[in-house]
């Protein structure tokens, strides 16, 4: 199976009866990224939560008895 890199416009080819490549099949949604892109993000994230400015803004966890 074909994939492009969505931040690199890289073509890879990967296994098609790989995880991914199901879960691509299955959601067109899902978006990949080729492994150096994917490396860069982590190392760049890692980087800023070091830093202490970095804030995860997640939605306020819900009672589930209202």
């Amino acid at each position: 199976m074909r994939v492009r890199c969505v931040l690199c416009d890289e073509v890879e080819k990967i296994d098609s009866f790989s995880l991914l490549a199901k879960k691509i099949r299955k959601r067109r949604v899902q978006n990949y990224l080729c492994p150096s892109c994917s490396e860069r993000i982590t190392k760049k994230t890692i980087e800023r939560k070091n830093t202490g400015n970095f804030k995860l803004y997640e939605e306020p966890k819900r009672d589930p008895y209202i």
